[in-house]
């Protein structure tokens, strides 16, 4: 590389320099936007927990049906069993308490206006 440059060469260098600048702190600052995060993340939360209302509004009807033909002795067993299922499969646990969790952050945040 020579010492001396063509000031157009210069020029163009500047501006690649300054586009890559702008575009790395615009990621700096979206990083940084701790407020934007965190909707994201609920309006994420709030999206999953539809989709399982949607799911278990579902199987309402079958649940429905099986819960009329179960006597109390099978209930208790059965509250046992689900107990014990959703020990071991915490997903739809979690998206039910992520659902409810979301209902009451926007019942707070409501109020809060």
């Amino acid at each position: 590389m020579s010492d001396t440059q063509d000031p157009d060469q210069i020029r163009a260098e500047i501006e690649e320099t300054r586009r890559e600048m702008g575009e790395t702190v615009a990621a700096l600052s979206a990083k940084t936007d701790v407020k934007a995060q965190a909707q994201h993340r609920v309006d994420e939360i709030k999206a999953q927990a539809a989709e399982k209302k949607d799911e278990l509004l579902g199987k309402k009807d079958e649940l429905l049906g099986k819960a009329r033909e179960i006597s109390p002795e099978s209930a208790r067993h059965a509250a046992t069993t689900g107990q014990v299922k959703a020990r071991e499969n915490p997903v739809p646990t979690a998206a039910i308490a992520a659902f409810v969790g979301g209902f009451l952050f926007g019942r707070v945040t409501k109020k809060g206006r």
